[in-house]
């Protein structure tokens, strides 16, 4: 919904509003900031709420003691007042004056109640006291820079770069985004830049702010034990809980638009608005990328389904035209996204958020989330192969991969094969963990300089999969493992963070009804065996679906929401290739073995390897550098 930022200084010199410019697009509506002594609280406004003045922020407590920047929506914030702040005369409608009081009346035990997407911060003026939160899921984004002189919070990393901060790398970081295409946890390119996690808050008093820790609110609810109901009840309660999470999230005083991509994710919460709303005919939006379509690029055109899908349900159909002119657009995008992520979906975000905007539609309602908490992906379906594997001794395993290996990678099904047979030969655990990675820990290693390998000879970025296992020792299922890492890590550092930042680069919210807090609940306990069924991705979600959208959508082939990145890697971009990764540049850069990233493309290009997206995220991280960093080399 909005933009913050927030400094807290040994110095009281600020730049007043004008820092706040480079996150403007978040919030076009107002922007206003309080300053008092070392604190600065900044707030760019989207205005969905409340859309009168008295909705603006920085917002402050009738005393003037307590005040608060706020990004997101509250959804249950009619609830929290009723039965927490019955007392209180609000002088506003919306929900940021809701969080404001429930957490001086509630204070750490506000994030027991709260149902919905935010990244705040509350100012206490009489104690000092700061406290800056992300939501449970980290839909909203918020990070944290700091070095001896100060601390500074803001919803983009780039309101950092015109305040004349330290612009190091952090190599781990780089490490992360060749690896995984995205930096799990806290870790970002930048090495005083991090990530604050999902589900947790920072405390500090400004007078010590060096002194702080971050807190986590959220506790998984993986335990091993799973719901006793039937079948039929289960599903029963999904659709229930569904059809609360989708009322709570049409919550807005300006229109809401849908996305509809002609998938199950996206066209059930549709199905369930018109549930809900009969007589309306909500604005939908899809993108067609027919001129991208092909079996190599392993995705088809969704437009057949979305019309379908539009039709059935008597729907307004917006559609979009793929026409990125990918070398024109790579350094938008990357600028938009705050990281070297490498894909390309956030294209398609984006254009269907300008087109939303251009019909004044500041709302959007996606399906980011579904895939994660149900089980959707294709990774999720190679853990039914996992008890074979275990079956076959490791020679033959080993044998099975050389052979693979002659085969060209021309073809998507020989290229998930080799992906998933890439680590047959290792333990069950890193094979598991090899599914998120499009090179191996080695392979990225050995694309490093020698001093820098120096640096990095210690590191392994698969540690953060373990970590997160530990946090939920009793669970035992190789699914709901995963599926929390998914939540931990694809979903919130990529999926999430390119979703927001693609609609706020124009001014559209974007909203995540399958990661609603019950039906989140819900998914964690239930047994797995009703998510993946046999080799069914989604199960009860699809047998809820079966209530409102006809077989042909519920039970298409998964195709995803992408673009013919080998296409643009191999031709459109190959000049950017030459050009920004070229021995000399990448001498001069420092960071990368020029040979050994060249030995990469070459292969990709010869089709002995299938490293197209490896080199998309060499481009990215090129890109981020001269753009974050300042320093393009001559």
């Amino acid at each position: 919904m909005c933009g913050i930022l927030g400094i807290v200084s040994v110095e009281s010199k600020f730049l007043d509003v004008e820092i706040l410019d480079s996150i403007s697009h978040r919030g076009p509506d107002y922007q206003h900031y309080f300053k008092e002594q070392s604190v600065y609280l900044g707030h760019t406004r989207l205005s969905i709420q409340d859309l009168s003045e008295n909705g603006n922020q920085p917002m402050y407590s009738a005393d003037g003691r307590y005040v608060i920047v706020f990004n997101g929506e509250i959804y249950n914030h009619a609830e929290i007042r009723s039965t927490f702040l019955s007392d209180v005369n609000f002088k506003s409608t919306g929900d940021t004056e809701t969080i404001l009081y429930a957490y001086i009346s509630l204070g750490e035990k506000v994030f027991d109640i709260l149902n919905g997407i935010f990244a705040f911060s509350i100012f206490d003026r009489k104690s000092k006291e700061l406290i800056i939160a992300r939501d449970h899921f980290g839909v909203k984004p918020i990070y944290i820079y700091s070095d001896t002189e100060r601390l500074m919070f803001s919803s983009e990393m780039k309101s950092f770069l015109g305040m004349n901060i330290q612009r190091e790398i952090d190599y781990p970081g780089i490490f992360n985004y060749l690896t995984f295409l995205w930096s799990p946890g806290s870790t970002t390119a930048m090495s005083n830049v991090k990530k604050v996690s999902p589900g947790s808050f920072i405390k500090l008093n400004i007078e010590n702010w060096h002194i702080r820790e971050e807190v986590k609110f959220v506790k998984p609810e993986f335990s091993g034990l799973y719901t006793v109901k039937s079948e039929l009840e289960l599903i029963d309660e999904l659709d229930e809980l569904l059809n609360a999470a989708v009322k709570r999230q049409m919550l807005s005083d300006v229109p809401v638009g849908f996305f509809l991509s002609g998938g199950l994710d996206s066209t059930l919460l549709v199905a369930i608005a018109k549930k809900l709303n009969p007589d309306v005919r909500y604005p939908c939006f899809t993108i067609d990328v027919v001129s991208w379509s092909s079996k190599q690029e392993d995705f088809v055109n969704d437009l057949y389904y979305a019309e379908k899908a539009a039709n059935y349900l008597d729907v307004e159909l917006n559609v979009v035209k793929a026409d990125i002119d990918i070398p024109q657009d790579f350094d938008r995008m990357i600028w938009h996204l705050d990281e070297p992520q490498a894909d390309a979906a956030p294209f398609n975000v984006l254009k269907i958020a300008e087109l939303a905007k251009l019909k004044n539609i500041k709302v959007l309602i996606g399906g980011t989330g579904g895939d994660d908490i149900f089980s959707g992906y294709r990774r999720h379906q190679a853990l039914g192969y996992e008890q074979l594997i275990e079956r076959i001794p490791v020679v033959l395993r080993r044998l099975l991969k050389a052979t693979l290996a002659f085969l060209p990678n021309r073809s998507a099904k020989v290229r998930r094969l080799k992906k998933v047979l890439k680590y047959i030969d290792c333990s069950e655990d890193t094979r598991l963990k090899g599914y998120f990675q499009w090179l191996s820990t080695a392979e990225v290693y050995n694309l490093f300089t020698y001093s820098n390998k120096l640096k990095l000879r210690e590191y392994d970025p698969t540690q953060f999969f373990d970590n997160c296992s530990k946090e939920i020792p009793k669970e035992t299922n190789l699914l709901n493992k995963m599926l929390y890492w998914e939540l931990n890590s694809f979903l919130v550092d990529h999926n999430l963070n390119f979703t927001d930042k693609m609609g706020m680069a124009v001014g559209v919210e974007i909203r995540v009804p399958y990661l609603d807090l019950e039906v989140v609940s819900y998914s964690q306990k239930l047994h797995p065996d009703l998510k993946l069924k046999g080799n069914e991705t989604k199960y009860i979600l699809k047998k809820v679906a079966e209530r409102y959208l006809p077989k042909e959508i519920i039970y298409r082939p998964k195709t995803g929401f992408g673009a013919p990145v080998r296409q643009w890697i191999t031709h459109d971009l190959a000049a950017m290739i030459e050009s920004r990764l070229s021995p000399e540049r990448l001498l001069r850069r420092g960071i990368f073995d020029p040979i050994k990233v060249w030995e990469l493309i070459e292969a990709n290009k010869a089709g002995k390897v299938d490293a197209s997206y490896s080199i998309w995220a060499l481009l990215a991280i090129e890109s981020w550098m001269t753009q974050f960093l300042g320093n393009k080399p001559k």
